[in-house]
């Protein structure tokens, strides 16, 4: 039910843009990314684990999720939902700290879920507001995200139900 079936990728100067066609339907898709019974399944690079999530869905709310790595790191991310349009967008910030709470890493991202034929097209827009110039650094987030929608494809829409 979950496997990918198109993907394309963009990048800008501080942009990037994911597109996925998933072999599920919209309102579901939209479950994955709001609930963390959902999240916790496919949040996250390969290999890595959420150990902790905690979703205030509303516009204005929080979230914040930890990823532990294959080695035992933690990461700790957290952001704001900004706009919520269930079930077809979502528009929140994303920010990781380093070790001593410095901010290393922000991101603006928006959710786009469109219904097609029966499956779901999902476009992922990732504004980086840290980032150089140097087009190359968006290499590793290109990976992190890919891998996130691949876990999402695979793992977290197969055989779940949009009835709760």
């Amino acid at each position: 039910m979950a496997a990918r079936a198109s993907a394309g990728v963009a990048c800008g100067e501080r942009e990037l843009i994911i597109t996925r066609l998933l072999d599920a339907p919209r309102d579901l898709v939209f479950q994955a990314w709001t609930r963390p019974d959902y999240l916790v399944r496919w949040w996250g690079p390969a290999d890595f684990s959420v150990t902790a999530c905690e979703i205030d869905f509303r516009a204005g709310g929080a979230w914040r999720t930890c990823l532990r790595s294959p080695d035992g790191r933690d990461f700790w991310l957290h952001g704001v939902y900004r706009r919520i349009v269930a079930p077809e967008r979502l528009d929140f910030t994303c920010e990781a700290d380093d070790e001593r709470g410095n901010l290393r890493v922000e991101e603006l991202i928006t959710v786009l879920l469109a219904e097609q034929g029966g499956k779901t097209k999902l476009t992922l827009h990732i504004h980086f507001g840290w980032l150089a110039a140097d087009v190359a650094t968006l290499d590793p987030m290109e990976a992190s995200w890919n891998q996130s929608l691949d876990r999402l494809a695979a793992h977290a829409l197969r055989g779940r139900s949009t009835a709760k």
